[in-house]
């Protein structure tokens, strides 16, 4: 249902593995995604996870025929709760979460792409949020939708469930890069490669700071970003990167290294 591999630098790739559902999220799928994505997060090793997927579909989004099973309101309280932890494991995820699109991304699985700090997709892919063609908003796929794009471009998403193109989902920021169908695996090495070669302390702290200040006021959102710079500038690697731009040189960041690139504590 999730397949898992690791590399040598640490790039943890889930492959969704429902091809023949077009990768929906039944409550199995979303369980074993949330403890592949737990898993992954707990481990130092772990530099970015990418989430994938095998067959014609990135993820359709719910299961429909599952969801229709059960109809009662707290079946659907707890689906859509779970589901939302879900999400906000990979946000919460200490490292970057890339999405990998290849084919629709709708629903559910439009907003697991919107949840991903960074997406690259196959020109061909496409994607909507089309719950209401079937009289059901995508509510909790616009939280994510909403906080991507342009309000207006994911209002509009929403009330139409009219499917965007590749590039359309670029132009309004929902994905970063866009790349000619046997060119993504390319593209996501790019991306990969530039991300594992800056130090894993510096690109931890980022993520946490970026995502916390987003939701504050600005001065608090200052106040937040100037504590977790001068965290930043206390370790090692940030220390080493500053001292090699004095002398010119390349850094050496601990990772290389094969230490842990850990924080200095002030002297009290």
């Amino acid at each position: 249902m999730i397949e898992q591999s690791t590399d040598e630098r640490g790039v943890v790739t889930l492959t969704l593995d429902r091809p023949d559902a077009f990768n929906a999220l039944s409550e199995a799928m979303l369980d074993a995604l949330h403890s592949a994505i737990s898993a992954a997060s707990d481990s130092e090793a772990t530099r970015v996870i990418v989430i994938a997927a095998r067959g014609r579909a990135f993820c359709a989004g719910h299961d429909l025929k599952e969801m229709r099973a059960e109809p009662s309101d707290a079946y659907y309280q707890r689906l859509f709760t779970r589901c939302a932890q879900v999400m906000m494991a990979i946000q919460k995820a200490p490292v970057p979460v890339l999405a990998r699109v290849e084919g629709i991304a709708t629903a559910a699985g439009c907003q697991l792409v919107a949840m991903c700090d960074l997406a690259v997709a196959a020109a061909s892919a496409r994607f909507a949020v089309s719950g209401v063609r079937l009289g059901l908003f995508c509510s909790t796929p616009g939280v994510a939708l909403s906080r991507n794009v342009p309000r207006k471009v994911a209002f509009e998403m929403l009330v139409t469930g009219d499917f965007v193109s590749a590039e359309q989902a670029m132009r309004h920021g929902l994905i970063n890069r866009v790349a000619s169908d046997d060119a993504v695996g390319a593209e996501v090495e790019v991306l990969l490669a530039s991300i594992v070669a800056k130090p894993p302390v510096a690109v931890r702290t980022g993520k946490a700071l970026f995502y916390q200040q987003l939701e504050k006021p600005i001065e608090d959102a200052y106040a937040d970003a100037a504590h977790a710079m001068a965290c930043n500038m206390m370790s090692d690697d940030a220390l080493e990167g500053v001292q090699a731009f004095i002398e010119k040189r390349a850094p050496e960041w601990a990772a290389d290294r094969g230490v842990n690139g850990s924080l200095h504590r002030p002297h009290s």
